[in-house]
């Protein structure tokens, strides 16, 4: 019986297993700020934003291509080298087997991270017991988000997210990507002015990317950058990352 079986049961040795990797980067150092990582990316999301670069992961159907055991095994000969592993998307939250794998990470001495858009916030909640840095995007107002994401629901889903992160109070980013196609200089404004009103950190912001994205987002986006949106002196205070 393996060690994680062991701790856990068989049960949650199983369900790891199960969980839909699309892709596996080895190492890291952008993935979870000062940290020296190992990064999953989660099959599988219910948004289409705009901006996605990672379309391939959206589709839930389809199946993982990279098997559990496999990075188990690289985790093995990372002892000491690694601080932790994160867990990215796609969606991870969507998946039931989130939980047992960051399970089986946490046994094996690793910290674990999240990258979350809030999508499922009632697993985020559960989830939020075996992380230790979560990264969350919130992506608009709550009234923008289908604009962003094309889902109408969305909106609400990613902020109870936000009050249920800040009721867990572990280490948290907030993370605004700035989509020149859908935001405003107001709307950004008001999602830093309202997440600061909740007690939560001033969010992130990041460029909206045209690699990896919708032929009908590059021509949209153009050579529109997040300086398109915002001005020198709206910036002043506030972290950028590319």
């Amino acid at each position: 019986m393996s060690q994680v079986a062991m701790l856990f049961g068989s049960e949650t040795e199983v369900l790891a297993d199960e969980f839909q990797i699309a892709g596996f980067e080895r190492f890291s150092t952008v993935d979870w700020p000062g940290k020296l990582v190992a990064t999953l990316f989660a099959q599988g999301c219910p948004w289409r934003c705009t901006y996605c670069h990672n379309p391939d992961m959206q589709d839930s159907q389809v199946a993982g291509t990279v098997e559990w055991s496999a990075v188990l095994a690289h985790l093995a000969h990372r002892m000491g080298q690694l601080d932790g592993v994160v867990f990215s998307g796609g969606e991870p939250t969507r998946q039931a087997s989130l939980i047992p794998a960051m399970q089986q990470v946490r046994s094996l001495g690793f910290g674990v991270g999240l990258h979350s858009a809030g999508a499922y916030p009632a697993r985020l909640r559960e989830a939020l017991g075996f992380v230790d840095w979560l990264g969350l995007d919130i992506k608009a107002m709550p009234e923008g988000y289908q604009d962003v994401t094309g889902k109408s629901a969305a909106g609400p889903k990613a902020w109870q997210s936000l009050e249920i992160a800040l009721e867990w109070g572990g280490d948290l980013e907030v993370r605004l990507t700035v989509d020149p196609t859908t935001h405003t200089r107001e709307s950004v404004l008001s999602v830093i002015k309202r997440v600061r009103a909740m007690g939560g950190p001033t969010p992130v912001l990041q460029e909206a990317r045209a690699e990896g994205t919708s032929e009908e987002f590059q021509r949209a986006l153009g050579s529109q950058l997040l300086t398109s949106v915002l001005s020198g002196s709206d910036l002043e205070g506030l972290v950028v990352r590319a």
